[in-house]
């Protein structure tokens, strides 16, 4: 990802994590300013949930997400889910000590990652999730996991739809070793959506409903998207 980085990472357990984060936070700012072009579209929409307990969703194209939205969220007490095999690469878990996390392990019923989650929001707090629970290989939506819809309907809260460009090219997955990906100039594009709240279950769809949500939800991402990241979900 950077040879800044990976020094810092080999070093990682003699380094204070307070020096070690500032450290590598400077390194990324440094990255993204030398690499990356990012315009945003619709700030506002973030700007005005600054107090409001949101859950945010949004498609998922590189180790970089997470820390290129922070720079706009993190003013809204934001938590990103995360999977816990990033927390065990001694890279990516230096990045993720730059951001708040929740961990979670993907693909199972992670109560202990839910409570969190939704104790986060009841104080005021915001989400941010991937459905598509990895990054897609194919740089579009790929089929969401259904683990948001919990979530949201537990904690009752509008969901805000964000929807990521550019980010495959200006941090490349690299599946043979996370830690060994790179930088490359990216133009990125970041779209927040109007919030909605999940659709109303009904006597016509309760014995469907969360798929219904999850499609639902996961459309109103893909209505950001230029047609080449849709995917699964094309308009």
């Amino acid at each position: 990802m950077s040879i800044l980085l990976n020094a810092l990472a080999k070093t990682a357990n003699i380094i204070p994590k307070n020096i070690r984060k500032n450290l590598t936070s400077k390194v990324i700012d440094y990255s993204l300013k030398k690499y990356a072009e990012i315009e945003v579209v619709n700030l506002d929409i973030v700007e005005k949930r600054k107090s409001i307990p949101t859950i945010y969703i949004g498609n998922h194209l590189s180790n970089i997400d997470g820390v290129v939205l922070n720079k706009f969220l993190k003013n809204n007490n934001i938590a990103f889910m995360a999977g816990v095999k990033l927390s065990k690469n001694p890279l990516t878990n230096l990045v993720l000590e730059t951001v708040n996390t929740i961990l979670i392990t993907p693909n199972s019923a992670d109560k202990k990652a839910i409570k969190s989650a939704v104790n986060h929001l009841k104080n005021g707090g915001s989400i941010f999730i991937f459905p598509e629970g990895t990054r897609s290989r194919t740089g579009s939506l790929i089929k969401a996991k259904k683990g948001f819809i919990l979530l949201a309907k537990m904690a009752n809260v509008e969901i805000v739809p964000v929807a990521l460009e550019g980010t495959e090219k200006l941090l490349p997955i690299n599946d043979a070793n996370m830690g060994k990906e790179k930088f490359n100039y990216g133009k990125v594009k970041i779209t927040f959506g109007k919030p909605f709240y999940l659709p109303k279950k009904t006597k016509e769809n309760k014995d469907y409903w969360t798929d219904f949500a999850t499609e639902y939800s996961m459309k109103k991402i893909a209505e950001l998207l230029s047609p080449k990241y849709q995917g699964v979900y094309r308009i």
